[in-house]
């Protein structure tokens, strides 16, 4: 698979070499924040640790610190290294390998915040009134120490007891408070649980549907309110690059009206798409049909830089709020130039030389790593779901159905949770029905259902 979808293989020697001599001569931050007990959560087991957090409470509000990796203290502008990461763009992902952005010495070791290492970081501090809307931000580049690598899974279960570690106490509160202005944005969350292929011993792999637990939509709360904080400082210094979704398109809106009177889901008049798509249930079929429809206003999103005037659309539509890409350095190349921005503006400085000239290029290179990355993660789940069911063609199953039009659909089965298109006239969306596995092509990655009479 990797090999057809043409994914970068093995670093060249020569970028290999480039890494090597950046960690040799790294030079740390005089600013020292070893003192903060600063922890990452990330998924049980993973390497390229990105981002160390700590909140404390502070009068009525709080202070949210989270040191993000340094990677331009490793990356050498118009380097071998350099080089590799805008054709590399970002990190993909397959159950068996990573396929880094960066060489694993540096992803996974020298620039990863891993527990107990002294590392280069930009720390960002930025302070949140009881209510977690932003008082104050800074952003300037410090040594820093984890002193515990956390997954999300622990830290849920360290929740539910009631028993958080005091770095991230106040994360429930503060996660919390940022989801509630979120909803005042109308932000539009789609929520859904993903598709994931995990390995399964000897027998090779399986296919799981995974929902967010609540602690990870608290921490992602951090990563988007830097992001907002970033977008603000880019927009106010007049330079920067965003992370940019239009406004739902009127036919969208009106589409997805319809599929709300069709599935019986109330709208209220004047209500907004992000708050209707709030109050769901997504253990309720049809609920689930709706927010598939609703992925049709999320269409457009793309990277809009500026040098200059603010673009005439600044909005992350999905968010509620301009938003910019600066949390991610080690997995994905935009993010380092962001951070470059809001370092030097923040600071009253000049932008870096190298910086401003990839503005014009990066949204090309992110797109096109994007697509790729979306390519990838298709492909595995296509592929695993045909050899599931490589011997069960004339089986029939358990569906729901989730879109339709009048010659097919789109149906979710039951056991194993594989989505795939079926034939049929009619069929009735948010219902359930019998399918019968008419293909399963490993090689082709397809998987086709009829309806069963």
């Amino acid at each position: 698979m990797r090999k057809q979808l043409e994914v970068p293989g093995d670093f060249a020697a020569e970028v290999l070499a480039d890494a090597t001599r950046s960690v040799q001569n790294l030079p740390l931050p005089a600013a020292d924040a070893t003192d903060v007990p600063f922890v990452t959560i990330d998924p049980k087991g993973s390497r390229d640790l990105d981002q160390a957090i700590h909140i404390a409470r502070e009068g009525d509000g709080y202070v949210v610190r989270y040191a993000i990796a340094d990677v331009a203290a490793f990356v050498h502008p118009g380097g071998a290294l350099d080089g590799e990461t805008h054709r590399r763009g970002e990190t993909l992902y397959f159950p068996d390998l990573r396929v880094p952005l960066h060489p694993p010495a540096l992803s996974e070791d020298a620039a990863s915040l891993l527990p107990g290492e002294v590392r280069p970081a930009v720390l960002w501090r930025i302070g949140l009134a009881r209510d977690g809307a932003v008082t104050s931000t800074e952003v300037s580049r410090a040594r820093v120490r984890s002193t515990a690598q956390l997954d999300y899974v622990g830290v849920q279960a360290a929740l539910d007891r009631g028993e958080l570690p005091e770095p991230i106490a106040a994360l429930p509160d503060v996660g919390r408070a940022r989801l509630a202005l979120a909803r005042a944005r109308h932000a539009i969350d789609l929520d859904l649980p993903e598709q994931v292929v995990e390995p399964d011993g000897p027998r090779g792999y399986r296919l799981t549907v995974r929902a967010p637990l609540p602690v990870e939509r608290y921490n992602a709360e951090i990563s988007l309110l830097t992001g907002i904080c970033a977008a603000s400082i880019m927009l106010a210094g007049g330079v920067g690059i965003l992370r940019t979704v239009p406004p739902p398109a009127a036919g969208a809106l009106a589409a997805l009206q319809r599929a709300a009177h069709a599935l019986g889901i109330t709208w209220p008049h004047g209500a907004r798409a992000g708050d209707v798509l709030d109050g769901l249930d997504r253990a309720d079929p049809h609920h689930v049909a709706f927010i598939e429809h609703a992925v049709a206003l999320l269409r457009g999103a793309g990277y809009t830089p500026f040098d200059g005037a603010p673009p005439a659309q600044p909005m992350h539509s999905g968010i509620g709020a301009p938003y910019a890409h600066v949390t991610a350095p080690l997995r994905r190349l935009v993010d380092r130039y962001g951070t470059e921005i809001c370092l030097a503006l923040h600071a009253g400085e000049p932008v870096p030389d190298w910086v401003r000239p990839a503005l014009a290029t990066l949204p090309d290179e992110m797109q096109r790593a994007d697509h790729l990355a979306h390519e990838v993660d298709r492909a595995v789940v296509d592929a695993t779901e045909a050899w599931l069911l490589r011997d069960r063609v004339g089986d029939v199953f358990h569906a729901i159905v989730i879109d339709a039009d009048e010659h097919a659909g789109t149906v979710v089965l039951d056991e194993p949770p594989v989505r795939a298109r079926c034939a049929g006239a009619g069929l009735p969306v948010g219902e359930r029905i019998d399918v019968r596995l008419t293909a399963a092509d490993v090689e082709q990655r397809t998987v086709r259902f009829e309806r069963a009479r």
